[in-house]
């Protein structure tokens, strides 16, 4: 069953903070992957939403950083990549800033005045994508379509999170607009009033 989004308190915003700055100390992705199937109500995930909903919040890339899956392990699974590290940052990065600038716009004029209500995750969902496909070296966790909610303005709203995968039991960004993309704009997902629903889809 899809559970709804987490909410998160005012006083686990420092928690957070602290989190990050711990899980900064060893870089996740010079250890190996593990087969851990992650969950969504941890403070490391907190922290990474949190960070993913100041970024949008903000229109920054660099605050909302935090949530994405992390060049060093994304070198670690893209075997079949010539260059992973640049791929990493030329392609999904930039794809995310324009993604977190697309979010940002849609929250409007009145973006600081937006309170974080939570992420849903489709657990459900969430399935192993093997080695060997889409050139990974190695295997990972991925579920589409969790939501983002949020209230403005009195009224609760959300959009999608296209792909989150995990390394070593953790959930991370990797697209959040768009998984394919026509154009080099920025992507909101299905943004709707209310909490929204997530939809399966399987992608690598």
């Amino acid at each position: 069953m899809e559970k709804g989004p987490r909410k998160v308190p005012r006083a686990v915003f420092g928690v957070a903070v602290v989190v990050l700055l711990a899980s900064a100390a060893t870089d996740p992705g010079t250890l190996p992957q593990t087969t851990q199937f992650p969950a969504a109500d941890t403070a490391q995930f907190d922290a990474e939403t949190q960070a993913l909903w100041q970024g949008v919040v903000t229109g920054s890339v660099s605050t909302a950083l935090p949530s994405f899956f992390p060049r060093s392990a994304y070198i670690q699974l893209k075997t079949g990549l010539a260059n992973p590290s640049a791929d990493w940052q030329n392609r999904l990065v930039a794809d995310f800033g324009l993604d977190i600038e697309a979010a940002h716009a849609l929250l409007g004029p009145d973006a600081a005045a937006a309170t974080f209500v939570g992420v849903s995750v489709p657990e459900q969902y969430g399935h192993w994508i093997p080695p060997g496909v889409c050139a990974n070296g190695i295997g990972y966790y991925e579920v589409a379509n969790a939501r983002l909610v949020y209230s403005l303005g009195g009224q609760v709203r959300s959009f999608g999170i296209a792909s989150l995968i995990s390394w070593r039991g953790t959930w991370y960004v990797v697209h959040l607009g768009a998984i394919l993309r026509s154009s080099t704009s920025g992507v909101v997902d299905d943004p709707e009033a209310g909490p929204g629903t997530s939809a399966p889809s399987q992608t690598c």
